[in-house]
């Protein structure tokens, strides 16, 4: 068992006035990173973020016609939390296992040609009934994947995330189905709305860049919009009520808790819900028992936090997720106090108390 903590000998304790210290400067690296972030935005014609945490109910199983959301609900729904490396699954039969080198996929505009990595290319079974085929990217713990969809969408995948989306998209309107946490950068078509189904919510948009986010077991529904103009249709407090449909603007986060039904909205600084992409994660007054879930997911480790009172504390400040566990936890401890120690396994898992 390996024990890291800040009363070890050898270890210097951090007095409160450097505490103090370290915090305005890990702030002013946040500040910085966002100023640096705005610069960028500048490029972007459009953009949205959206942020989404949904529950596990069935509410458009029958407001949905069938299609991808029907189709996503009837797969296995394992496999997407366990190691191992990205899947590629197109249609029923055929799976491929993507390497580290050859996390991104790339779809030709009539979706019969794909491309994995800089030079593997596959080619889409066609179904014999000629129904639409529908396909899927399944990203576990510790992983993350880019996907170019044959619409000429881009979206990022963070880890223990699943995407199921046609090869090619027919009709009026272009549905994907999202569980997990996908950031969107979608092709403009004012002819063919793009959507984004999870359960109790679709999120509707022309043309915009946002962030889903659907995993299980998340106790609200959130949605944060960067720029442009997004529609989120949800399902109200009351199981006799009809589906609700709200219109938020950039810098507003709406949050629908899963439980109760019940929408609030507030703003917020958007670049807190997009910075994983970059391989950073920005924290303003974050609790730490959503840190270390965050972190649990992006490293593949499982993280215990013993102590209560510590799980409902918050820290700010900006965490490089390019950087080792160890250190992103010891970067935590500088400016709160507790202790951590590896343990399980493979010293797979961090206690922290």
């Amino acid at each position: 068992m390996e024990k890291s903590n800040n009363n070890t000998e050898g270890t210097a304790v951090i007095r409160e006035e450097e505490q103090d210290l370290l915090k305005k400067r890990i702030m002013r690296s946040v500040h910085g990173y966002r100023r640096r972030n705005r610069i960028r935005r500048g490029a972007l014609v459009l953009g949205c973020v959206v942020s989404v945490l949904v529950a596990g109910k069935m509410y458009f199983r029958a407001t949905q016609p069938p299609g991808v959301y029907h189709y996503a609900r009837s797969l296995d729904q394992g496999g997407k939390d366990s190691g191992g490396e990205v899947r590629l699954v197109m249609g029923e039969e055929q799976e491929i296992s993507l390497g580290a080198a050859d996390s991104t996929v790339s779809y030709s505009p009539n979706g019969e040609k794909v491309t994995i990595g800089k030079s593997k290319t596959v080619l889409q079974k066609k179904d014999d009934n000629k129904q639409v085929a529908f396909n899927t990217l399944i990203v576990p713990y510790g992983k993350r994947s880019r996907i170019a969809l044959s619409d000429g969408t881009t979206v990022w995948l963070n880890s223990g995330s699943k995407l199921v989306y046609p090869a090619v998209f027919e009709g009026d309107k272009r549905e994907v189905y999202l569980e997990g946490e996908g950031i969107f950068e979608v092709t403009h078509n004012k002819e063919k709305p793009f959507m984004v189904l999870a359960d109790n919510h679709r999120i509707r948009v022309l043309g915009t860049v946002f962030n889903v986010s659907n995993y299980a077991g998340d106790d609200a529904v959130r949605t944060v919009l960067k720029s442009g103009s997004v529609e989120v249709a949800y399902k109200g407090e009351s199981m006799w009520q009809r589906e609700k449909t709200i219109r938020i603007k950039p810098g507003t986060m709406t949050e629908y808790e899963k439980n109760t039904g019940r929408m609030t909205s507030k703003e917020v600084d958007v670049d807190d819900f997009f910075s994983w992409k970059e391989g950073v994660l920005i924290l303003e007054n974050s609790r730490m028992d959503e840190i270390v879930k965050k972190l649990a997911r992006y490293y593949n480790i499982e993280i215990e936090i013993t102590d209560l009172v510590l799980a409902r504390q918050t820290f700010s400040g900006y965490l490089d997720l390019k950087d080792s566990v160890e250190n992103v936890i010891e970067t935590i401890r500088k400016t709160t106090d507790f202790e951590y120690f590896r343990s399980g396994t493979g010293n797979n898992k961090w206690i922290i108390n």
